[in-house]
């Protein structure tokens, strides 16, 4: 018995190191997310051998990317604008002390309303690429613009037509364009 629950336990410290891929794959799949164009020295944030969340390429072209999480299902990588980096760490930072959506998204309401948090003087965008796999990824774009409503952008609600922009979360620091181009069949 012991032998068997020895050889268990071993089969499963291989298969947590296997998710993890290289740094030089992750930093390739990472920037997919990008317009080719942007692609050139971006910051990457990736994952090490033990599931940690390390940065892989200093970068300094104003995008920070972030590579697809093994511990989650499907594929998503994400990149955006530098000046969307005290939100999005201040999200991470949250969600590592198990912060549920609803506390996270009151947290940094709270610290940006207070100037604690400081969040982008103007639009600042987060590009997305995901899916159940990278074959299968779609695109999504995000416009940050904090306090913008409805009113002050002209914009919907909600979808109006398949990939037309519309409003999230109108009126909060976390007000953004969504952009969600139909999927590829």
């Amino acid at each position: 018995m012991k032998k068997l629950m020895a050889f268990c336990c071993f089969t499963l410290s291989v298969n947590v190191f296997a998710q993890v891929l290289p740094a030089d794959q992750q930093i390739k799949e990472a920037i997919m997310a990008l317009p080719e164009a942007d692609r050139q020295n971006a910051k990457i944030w990736g994952y090490n051998a033990d599931g940690e969340m390390v940065v892989l390429q200093k970068g300094g072209s104003g995008y920070i990317c972030l590579a697809d999480d093994p511990n989650k299902k499907g594929f998503s990588v994400s990149c955006y604008h530098q000046d969307l980096e005290p939100f999005m760490s201040r999200g991470r930072e949250l969600q590592r002390e198990n912060k549920s959506f609803k506390e996270v998204f009151d947290i940094r309401e709270a610290e940006a309303k207070k100037g604690k948090l400081k969040m982008p003087k103007n639009p600042s965008t987060l590009h997305i690429l995901s899916g159940e796999s990278v074959e299968k990824a779609n695109y999504r774009y995000v416009v940050y613009i904090p306090w913008a409503t409805a009113a002050s952008t002209g914009l919907p609600l909600k979808e109006v037509v398949p990939g037309a922009p519309w409003i999230m979360d109108s009126g909060t620091h976390r007000a953004h364009i969504m952009i969600s181009p139909p999927a590829k069949k």
